[in-house]
């Protein structure tokens, strides 16, 4: 594959750049699964994940079997995700008090969960709540979520305004650490182990190089690198 040519990358538009980190996202889960998705983009994953797949979506204000977002105009007010989206249900879905929603995401019965980012680094950190000096929304549930879900994915844009997401390490406050596994972004996928960051997914539009340019941080690339599906 001619991933160190030159540079042949080109605009992405918002959407398609969430489509592509969604529908990549959507590919770790297996059937049966127990998936929490975060707010925000990660929410979109839903929409592309197989009907075969047969994932179970947890939400994390009481719903544990949410569907996809509704799609039509008179959706069920009642029923939303953590983010406020109306979402559909499937067959065998049931509702419970936050008390049991945190008891299943704290007592390790997520099998993944996706979130957003502000800031991950090459050690598995992850900084996904707070600016400094900036209006805070909270925490939320994402710190039980990540300490407690099997597998930890975060999927995010690779930069925001011109800065770095993806850095040698962390200067925004924690969510956890050591807890993430997987780093998607609509340029790339990193997987994350004892070493740091391995390059083991590549966007075709652009190289190995624009890679380097794009994270604060250094990483290696799989021997069996391939491109992602755009």
């Amino acid at each position: 594959m001619p991933l160190l040519e030159a540079d042949v990358k080109k605009e992405l538009s918002k959407e398609k750049i969430r489509e592509i980190i969604a529908k990549r996202a959507a590919k770790e889960f297996k059937k049966g699964d127990v998936v929490t998705l975060g707010i925000g983009l990660p929410t979109e994953v839903a929409n592309y994940v197989d009907d075969e797949t047969r994932v179970i979506f947890q939400s994390e204000n009481g719903l544990l079997g949410a569907g996809r977002l509704h799609q039509g105009n008179k959706p069920d007010k009642r029923i939303i995700n953590a983010g406020g989206a109306y979402v559909e249900l499937t067959p065998g879905c049931c509702f419970y008090d936050t008390q049991m929603a945190f008891t299943i995401m704290r007592g390790g019965h997520i099998d993944a969960t996706v979130l957003g980012a502000l800031q991950v680094d090459k050690e598995g950190n992850l900084a996904s709540w707070m600016i400094p000096n900036k209006l805070v929304p909270g925490m939320g549930g994402s710190m039980d979520l990540v300490v407690g879900s099997k597998k930890v994915i975060v999927a995010m844009e690779h930069m925001s305004k011109n800065q770095m997401k993806i850095v040698d390490k962390c200067d925004l406050p924690l969510t956890a650490s050591g807890e993430v596994d997987l780093i998607i972004t609509e340029r790339c996928v990193f997987e994350v182990d004892k070493d740091g960051l391995l390059l083991v997914e590549i966007n075709p539009d652009f190289t190995v190089e624009d890679i380097k340019n794009s994270v604060a941080t250094t990483f290696r690339v799989s021997e069996n690198l391939k491109f992602m599906e755009n």
